[in-house]
C-alpha cells in the first residue's frame, strides 16, 4: 500500500486572525435535549431542586413539567459554538451577561449562532489574541432560550497545538485488517 496520500484540508477551525468584528456565525449542529440529559446533569453537579428531576413536584409549577437545568443549556450552546468560536481557544477568560429569556424543558430541540463583538491583541502573549463574541441559543419554535457572552484567548495562526502532526501508521498489522 502506497503512504502518499492526497490528504484534502478540512474545517480546522478559525485563527485570531480570522475574527471579524460585526460577523455572525451560524453553529451548524442542533440538538434535542432528552430526559436523561437533564436527570444526569442535575445528578452530576449535585443540583437537588427537584424542578428538574421530580415530574410531581415540577407538575405543580407554572410550568406543568421538569425545566432544564440552566446550566446544561450554557454548555449545550458554547459546545455547539466551538467547531466556530474555539477550535483553537488557549483559555476561556468569562461568561458575561448569561440571561435565559425562556425555559428550555425535555423533548426541546436547541441551535445557536454567535456575533463578534471585538477582538484585541493580547499584551502579555504574543502567540494569542482576545475575542469576545455574543452567543444566542433558540429552540424550535424560533424562541430565544439563552444569550451571553464569552471573552476567549485564542491562538493566532501558525501558534499553539497542532493536531495535524500525527500521522497514521501503517504497520503490517493495520495493512493485515484491511485484508479481513
Amino acid at each position: 500500500m502506497t503512504t502518499s496520500k492526497n490528504y484534502v484540508p478540512g474545517w480546522t477551525g478559525r485563527y485570531f486572525e480570522d475574527f471579524t468584528v460585526g460577523d455572525v456565525y451560524r453553529h451548524p449542529l442542533g440538538r434535542t435535549i432528552t430526559r436523561t440529559d437533564n436527570i444526569w446533569t442535575t445528578l452530576l453537579t449535585q443540583n437537588s431542586s427537584p424542578i428538574h428531576f421530580d415530574a410531581h413536584y415540577a407538575a405543580q409549577t407554572e410550568f406543568e413539567r421538569p425545566l432544564v437545568d440552566s446550566t446544561f443549556t450554557l454548555a449545550l450552546i458554547t459546545g455547539q459554538s466551538v467547531v466556530d468560536l474555539s477550535q483553537h481557544v488557549l483559555a476561556n477568560l468569562g461568561w458575561d451577561k448569561v440571561r435565559l429569556p425562556h425555559p428550555v424543558f425535555e423533548g426541546d430541540t436547541l441551535y445557536s449562532e454567535s456575533e463578534v463583538l471585538s477582538t484585541r491583541e493580547s499584551r502579555s502573549r504574543p502567540e494569542v489574541g482576545i475575542v469576545k463574541v455574543r452567543t444566542i441559543g433558540f429552540n424550535q419554535r424560533s424562541e430565544i432560550v439563552i444569550v451571553f457572552e464569552r471573552t476567549m484567548l485564542v491562538y493566532k495562526s501558525g501558534c499553539g497545538p497542532d493536531f495535524t502532526a500525527v500521522q497514521p501508521e501503517w504497520d503490517a498489522l493495520s495493512q493485515k485488517a484491511l485484508e479481513q
